[in-house]
């Protein structure tokens, strides 16, 4: 075994007897992608190195340089307090069967506790052997189209560590780019709207004056409807100082 002992709380992935070099640098890179770098290797078909897998890994071959390398499938998470399997197939076997996020949200809780945890992806062709699955405390079922379960091993090894991600990072789940710019604040919104209306109000846009006052507060509805940034308001100024001009100019070269 040449893995390093020095790795921040985390799972092992495990690639049992992987068949292709280039699915191992592919699920290096998945792995790296969201900060996973502990990978074990069992038995990989083509041997050990893999020169495919690490020119398909790219940047993660570090990864592969400091993979734990393994003969049989016991061995690999042989210092692991709980497993998981993952499996596209039922088995037969009495075991818990989770999704992808509760079982990384399981590994996360567990590893915070102190245990080590492992997750087992099988060989391209036909997954995991039961022998593989005895050894899992529980199975991983990724929620495909029955008709098309067969998932890429790297593909499974993605979507465990983005799931893995999520469990154990701060996420952002929305934002926005400001591009250099806040949001207008209420007063600025309050100038924007009273520039509509007075500008509204002399082109003689409320009309009749019976409906006047409703179309005034739809109107100010509308703003407090819309975000605008401070650029947004300045644009929308403009945008009407410009009108005025143009109509006043119009005018002008009319009465010329």
């Amino acid at each position: 075994m040449n893995e390093s002992n020095i790795y921040r709380p985390q799972p092992a992935m495990v690639l049992v007897r992987p068949q292709m070099g280039e699915n191992i640098g592919g699920a290096a890179r998945a792995m790296w992608n969201f900060g996973l770098e502990r990978m074990r290797v069992v038995a990989p078909r083509d041997g050990w190195p893999n020169q495919k897998a690490v020119a398909m890994a790219s940047g993660a071959g570090r990864l592969l340089d400091e993979a734990g390398h393994f003969q049989t499938t016991a061995e690999a998470v042989g210092d692991c307090s709980f497993v998981f399997a993952t499996t596209a197939r039922q088995r037969g076997l009495t075991k818990p069967v989770v999704s992808p996020e509760r079982a990384m949200q399981m590994a996360a809780e567990k590893i915070a506790a102190g245990e080590k945890v492992a997750v087992l992806f099988g060989p391209e062709r036909a997954g995991l052997e039961n022998d593989d699955i005895a050894l899992a405390n529980a199975i991983i079922s990724v929620p495909v189209n029955p008709e098309f379960a067969s998932l890429n091993l790297a593909q499974c090894v993605l979507l465990t560590a983005y799931e893995w991600r999520r469990a154990s990072a701060e996420i952002t789940h929305e934002t926005v780019e400001m591009a250099k710019t806040d949001w207008a604040s209420g007063i600025e919104m309050e100038k924007l709207a009273e520039h509509y209306e007075e500008r509204l109000e002399t082109a003689g846009f409320f009309f009749p004056e019976t409906k006047a006052e409703g179309m005034k507060i739809n109107l100010r509805n509308l703003w407090s409807r819309m975000r605008l940034t401070r650029a947004d308001v300045q644009m929308l100024h403009g945008v009407m100082r410009q009108m005025v001009r143009w109509k006043e100019n119009a005018e002008r070269s009319s009465r010329d």
